[in-house]
C-alpha cells in the first residue's frame, strides 16, 4: 500500500489562525502566543494560518515574514520563485539597495512599520513548489522538501487546503521505517 499525504498531514483546523488584515504588531504577538502556547503544551501546533477576508487559507505566517515586512522593498531585488538576487552583480546590487534605502533602518521604524503595515503587504504568496495533492505518494513529498527546502506542504482536496505535511512528520515516518527494518 501507498503512502499517502492526506495520511500524515495535520488537518488545518489543529492550527491557529490570523487574518491577513492583522497589524504587524498584530502579526508579532500572534506568533508569540502560538508559541508561547504551543511550549506550555496548551497548543499542539504552533504554525500560524493566514486567513484572506473569505476565510481561505492564504500562507502561513512565520518570524522571517516578519522580518521581510520590516523591508517590504526588498523584494524588488530578489526573484520570487528561486530566492536569487535578479542581479547576480555584487556592485549593482549594493548600488541598488543604497538608492532604494534598503535595510538603511528597519529597527529604528518598528513603531511605525507595527501601526501601519499590514500582513498581506509582506506576506509571500505561497510558491507551487510549497503545494501537493493530498492523494500524493508521500515519497513525491519527500522530493519537494528536499529540493525546494520548505519545512512544509500545504496539502490540497478539492481545490482548497485541507491540511499541512510538515516535514518533521515526514522525518519521523522514515525513522520509524528504518527502526521497523531492524526487527
Amino acid at each position: 500500500m501507498h503512502q499517502l499525504v492526506k495520511n500524515f498531514m495535520v488537518p488545518i483546523e489543529r492550527f491557529p489562525t490570523i487574518q491577513n488584515t492583522a497589524t504587524f504588531t498584530e502579526a508579532v504577538l500572534a506568533l508569540e502566543e502560538a508559541q508561547e502556547a504551543f511550549l506550555a503544551g496548551k497548543k499542539e501546533q504552533r504554525i500560524l494560518l493566514v486567513l484572506d477576508d473569505e476565510r481561505k487559507i492564504v500562507g502561513k505566517l512565520t518570524p522571517m515574514d516578519i522580518i521581510r515586512g520590516l523591508e517590504p522593498n526588498y523584494d524588488k531585488l530578489v526573484d520570487k520563485e528561486t530566492g536569487a538576487f535578479i542581479s547576480n552583480v555584487n556592485y549593482v546590487i549594493e548600488s541598488m539597495k543604497k538608492e532604494a534605502q534598503l535595510w538603511a533602518r528597519p529597527i529604528d521604524d518598528l513603531c511605525k512599520t507595527a501601526q501601519n503595515v499590514r500582513i498581506r503587504d509582506f506576506l509571500k504568496s505561497t510558491p507551487k513548489s510549497q503545494i501537493i495533492d493530498a492523494d500524493a505518494n508521500l515519497n513525491l513529498a519527500l522530493h519537494a522538501f528536499y529540493i525546494f527546502r520548505h519545512d512544509s506542504l500545504f496539502a490540497m482536496e478539492d481545490g482548497r487546503v485541507a491540511g499541512l505535511l510538515r516535514f518533521s512528520d515526514v522525518y519521523r515516518e522514515i525513522q520509524r521505517q528504518i527502526k521497523a527494518c531492524r526487527i
